[in-house]
C-alpha cells in the first residue's frame, strides 16, 4: 500500500498507508480528531531500500551512459588456438 500525506484543519501533518481505493476519503487526525484531507506531494524516491535505489540509479545511468561490451556477458573467454608460431604475431592487437 502506498503512503499518503494528510493535513487536518488544524494544520497537523501526518502520513498514513491506505489502500489506493480509499485514497480520496477523508481521515480523522490522530492528534486532534479533525477531518484530514490528502495532500498532493512528490514521491519519496530517496527513501527507497538500497536495492531499489541502486536499480533506479543504474537504470537512469544506462539511459545516458550505456555500457560498452566486447563479449557476451557471462560467457567465459577461452584462449584461441594459435595458428602461427611467429613471436611477432603475438604482439599484434587482438579484437
Amino acid at each position: 500500500m502506498p503512503i499518503y500525506e494528510f493535513r487536518c484543519e488544524s494544520d497537523h501533518e501526518y502520513e498514513r498507508s491506505v489502500p489506493m481505493s480509499t485514497r480520496d476519503q477523508d481521515l480523522t487526525c490522530p492528534r486532534c480528531g479533525a477531518s484530514s484531507r490528502r495532500r498532493i506531494s512528490a514521491p519519496r524516491l530517496g527513501t527507497l531500500g538500497s536495492a531499489a535505489g541502486r536499480l533506479l540509479e543504474s537504470t537512469a545511468a544506462s539511459a545516458h551512459e550505456p555500457a560498452v561490451v566486447d563479449r557476451i556477458p557471462g560467457a567465459r573467454r577461452t584462449p584461441g588456438t594459435r595458428t602461427t608460431l611467429d613471436p611477432r604475431h603475438a604482439r599484434l592487437p587482438r579484437p
